[in-house]
């Protein structure tokens, strides 16, 4: 299908496999490409935040991550799509698809990235470099991945990793770099994720938030993009 949009914001309409193949077309190029898992916290910050809505919009692929874009998509698209790609699942999903994928990992408090590396390890991949997300001075950074030139770039570090992606793309030279969230916590077993009936049902962002007071003050976010999205379709 085509590109849909929502709330102004592009989305492609995939499940785990296409995306999977589209990225399997972006690790056999020589150019960075940016993938954004859409969630409706992300959708919400976009329409204030300049910078972020230009990342998503200059992105090479936009997945639905979360049972609120699905259900924005059936209300303001009518196109019902299938499935959640989220970012933790699509990390996994292409360590397990592509064996000795070479992984750069940024981002998490100091140690959470060596930790986390470790266990992508032993799923297959190939780590050739990792970095915590506490710095200032982006430059180093950006020269030590580039320098790796990984084929993947996953960047856990909250609300900057969009446009931190962005903003470097044209020095980083991974071929494929990914904002995840808190998949690196998950990696490095700092966070369990929450029982698979729960992300069966699409519920794991109500446990994360309800669970978790540091996530409480991003839930207003959520139910405002109920609003926005149910206003669009008065």
């Amino acid at each position: 299908m085509d590109r849909l949009e929502i709330l102004g914001l592009p989305l492609d309409p995939v499940g785990m496999e296409a995306a999977l193949k589209r990225i399997e077309g972006f690790l056999k190029a020589n150019t960075t490409h940016q993938v954004v898992t859409l969630n409706p916290e992300i959708a919400v910050r976009a329409q204030e935040d300049k910078a972020l809505k230009e990342a998503i919009r200059e992105a090479e692929l936009i997945t639905p991550d979360g049972v609120g874009i699905l259900w924005a998509v059936k209300r303001l698209r009518g196109v019902a799509l299938r499935e959640r790609v989220t970012g933790v699942d699509l990390t996994l999903a292409l360590l397990e698809r592509f064996p000795g994928i070479r992984v750069y990992l940024l981002g998490g408090r100091p140690g959470v990235a060596e930790r986390a590396a470790l266990e992508a390890r032993r799923l297959g991949a190939e780590v050739v470099g990792y970095h915590h997300g506490y710095f200032q001075e982006e430059e180093g950074v950006v020269e030590e991945i580039r320098q790796k030139a990984p084929d993947l770039l996953l960047v856990g570090m909250g609300e900057r990793q969009e446009t931190f992606i962005h903003r470097h793309k044209a020095h980083l030279r991974a071929k494929v770099a990914m904002g995840v969230g808190g998949t690196l916590d998950v990696l490095a077993g700092e966070a369990k994720r929450p029982p698979a009936w729960a992300q069966r049902l699409g519920l794991e962002w109500l446990l994360r938030v309800g669970l978790d007071p540091k996530r409480w003050k991003r839930a207003p976010r959520l139910f405002r993009f109920a609003y926005m999205v149910l206003r669009e379709t008065r």
